[in-house]
């Protein structure tokens, strides 16, 4: 997959993993778009390495598609939970 596929990916994987996990993010729409640019990447590296298999096959593969939003929603929690405790402090 090319670049701008990715940030595209990203960007409806961040979309999606909002949705999953609804709730006031302390970042915006930019910040949860980047987590998902990011979550992206996160989840094909953490398919390959922890599960053998190869999850960015293409754009319209469905693992593509899980490993992306489970990416997503790894970073966007720890975000909040990162980001929760320095406003709180």
């Amino acid at each position: 997959m090319g670049i701008i596929a990715w940030i595209v990916l990203g960007l409806l994987a961040g979309a999606i993993a909002k949705l999953l996990l609804p709730g006031k993010d302390p970042g915006g729409i930019i910040v949860t778009m980047l987590i998902g640019i990011v979550g992206g990447l996160l989840g094909g590296w953490l398919g390959k390495v922890v599960f053998g298999v190869d999850s960015i096959d293409g754009f319209f593969n469905l693992s593509t598609w899980v490993a992306a939003i489970v990416g997503s929603l790894i970073l966007l929690i720890l975000y909040r939970v990162i980001a929760g405790n320095r406003r709180r402090a």
